[in-house]
């Protein structure tokens, strides 16, 4: 699961808000939506957040008030806006009351030929220097020539080749990790743990996932 901290305004330390949310994956492991529930210390109770995950994707200024947390971090957070213990995950997905609703498209055949899967995971926000060097370290990233693309890195893991990059969409609109998957005979579970762990080593840098495409 992924925690934010809503802050009142830009730069106050100091939450107002807990936003819990899951991302809701196909058998591909695309997003086909975002569960969640947003806890509201003035009314004391869970409600749904399907509004406040689609605002703050959407909402530079909004954006600028949200904090990516550790379930830890979370659970500190909890306790100081009155909830008490935060519920475990299990408990957590009881209290999602409204999906928000990803688009889903079939994968285009981009006539390659190679078998090969690529997928997008997607990003809103912008990288700082800090960032930005965290990024590079955390995904192992080597330089490239392209003016978009921070980096590029590949490896292999249960039998399958993956590579991956970093790349700039716009001016501080939007990021994005494209990974090309070569599948081999072992589980496909390598790569949905792969997919998994770029998108949580991009948020940790304070960017918020905003779905997971594949085009091929």
């Amino acid at each position: 699961m992924d925690y934010y901290l809503i802050s009142p305004t830009a730069g106050d330390p100091s939450p107002a808000a807990l936003l819990v949310e899951e991302f809701v994956l196909c058998d591909d492991y695309t997003a086909a939506g975002i569960d969640g529930a947003e806890w509201q210390p003035e009314i004391g109770a869970w409600s749904a957040s399907a509004e406040l995950s689609r605002a703050i994707r959407a909402d530079s200024s909004l954006r600028g008030r949200v904090t990516p947390v550790s379930r830890q971090e979370a659970s500190a957070a909890f306790a100081r806006l009155g909830g008490g213990g935060l519920p475990e995950e299990a408990g957590l997905r009881t209290l999602f009351q409204e999906r928000r609703h990803l688009p889903t498209t079939a994968p285009l055949n981009l006539g390659s030929g190679s078998g090969a899967r690529r997928y997008r995971i997607l990003f809103a926000g912008e990288l700082g220097e800090d960032g930005l060097a965290n990024a590079r370290t955390a995904l192992r990233l080597e330089p490239t020539d392209h003016p978009r693309v921070v980096g590029k890195a590949s490896a292999s893991a249960g039998g399958h080749g993956f590579t991956w990059e970093l790349r700039r969409i716009g001016a501080g609109i939007a990021w994005c990790v494209d990974v090309t998957a070569r599948l081999g005979s072992g589980p496909v579970t390598a790569l949905g743990a792969l997919l998994h762990h770029h998108r949580q080593v991009v948020r940790e840098q304070g960017l918020i996932p905003v779905t997971v495409e594949r085009f091929a």
